[in-house]
């Protein structure tokens, strides 16, 4: 027989206990609604105002009414505007336009002769979701300028006055499993990281042995060192095992510098244990680092691009992943495992990611000093 009594004396010793927790209390009620707004806006698969780097061979009347045709669409901006065939390509390697077009030079000739001619789109195939939208956008752009020309000149095909070619480039069979495996990578990464780092130090300050820890001669830097050196280890195994089962099971290779990613894959797994440090400082229990890990975990793999084009995303949004590490952690593993790309064309997430590295590492260190004191 249930007695209610007992279970409302319980209830009133619970609802004590989370009074008393109150940092649990102000996440678990802020959480959802900061969550709720976050994905509420990020989370769309609308793909508007992509970057275009255009080569104009043409330089004529026509092949410029033709880019204004494409720049005043509200899929496609014109980024860049480029001197040769090859830059296009290249702008896609470094990043800067997912999407490219080449009018050749005999472009409006063939078009005053009523003679059908052709267009090149490059399309960065890394994302296979963008890929398929912006030649789905570049095609029905270039058929309604055509249908628009078919009035002004007497072609003998009145169907395909200009014809549009897509080349797709580094992932031309568009496999979702190219495109997710680089960001799975990323993501166990990051997630093991930093939650095994903040529950490290917190269960020192549950157990009561983080004064022993501290009135022994053991500095600050050595204490963080000696406890993150093991996940260090744990961290390389990870990544070493998911590269080996995303070769062997989804035929993922990596077209550029194993020893590169491994170089700057150290560097991404310093910026998550100087995050996981940081959670830690700040929190008293583990279920406090819990909750923190997972207010800034759950939000990374949203906004990061891992899943949805950050292209997509509103302004604000767009400018809040830019402090995040996974995004510039997501564009080197798919510069490097799709597109075979160097250093040099990923200067611009290497500099970011540095960069952000640096104020977490400066922040937790001096965050994690103070607690100490």
């Amino acid at each position: 027989m249930i007695n209610i009594n007992r279970i409302l004396t319980i209830a009133k010793k619970e609802i004590i206990h989370i009074k008393r927790d109150r940092a649990s209390l102000v996440i678990a009620l802020i959480l959802p609604i900061f969550l709720l707004l976050l994905f509420g806006f990020a989370v769309s698969s609308d793909v508007d105002n992509l970057k275009l780097s255009v080569y104009d061979g043409s330089k004529t009347i026509e092949s410029r009414e033709l880019i204004n045709k494409l720049n005043n669409s509200t899929y496609l901006k014109v980024y860049e505007y480029v001197d040769t065939p090859d830059a296009v390509e290249k702008s896609l390697d470094y990043g800067r336009t997912k999407i490219g077009v080449i009018i050749p030079d005999y472009f409006t000739k063939k078009l005053r002769r009523g003679e059908s001619t052709d267009v090149q789109f490059l399309i960065d195939g890394s994302d296979p979701y963008i890929a398929k939208t912006a030649a789905s956008y570049s095609s029905q752009i270039i058929n309604h300028y055509s249908q628009l020309k078919l009035a002004n000149y007497s072609s003998k095909n009145k169907e395909t006055l200009i014809k549009p070619y897509n080349l797709l480039l580094y992932n031309p069979t568009l496999e979702s499993s190219k495109f997710n495996i680089p960001g799975i990578i990323g993501l166990i990464l990051q997630n093991i990281t930093i939650m095994l780092t903040a529950f490290s130090i917190v269960r020192e300050k549950e157990k009561g042995t983080i004064e022993q820890l501290i009135m022994t001669p053991i500095s600050p830097l050595e204490l963080v060192i000696g406890k993150i050196a093991p996940y260090v280890f744990i961290a390389f195994f990870e990544l070493d095992v998911t590269l080996i089962l995303g070769k062997i099971i989804f035929g993922v290779d990596i077209k550029g510098s194993l020893i590169l990613l491994i170089f700057l894959g150290t560097i991404f797994l310093t910026s998550s244990l100087a995050i996981g440090i940081f959670i830690s400082t700040i929190s008293n229990t583990q279920l406090e680092a819990m909750h923190l890990s997972l207010a800034y975990l759950l939000p990374s793999v949203i906004l990061s691009g891992f899943v949805f084009p950050r292209e997509a995303m509103p302004k604000i949004i767009y400018f809040i992943s830019c402090f995040i590490p996974l995004t510039y952690f997501n564009e080197i593993l798919r510069g490097i495992i799709l597109k075979g790309v160097g250093i040099r064309e990923l200067l611009h997430p290497i500099a970011a990611l540095m960069t952000l590295i640096i104020i977490i590492i400066v922040v937790s260190i001096k965050k994690f000093k103070k607690t100490l004191d």
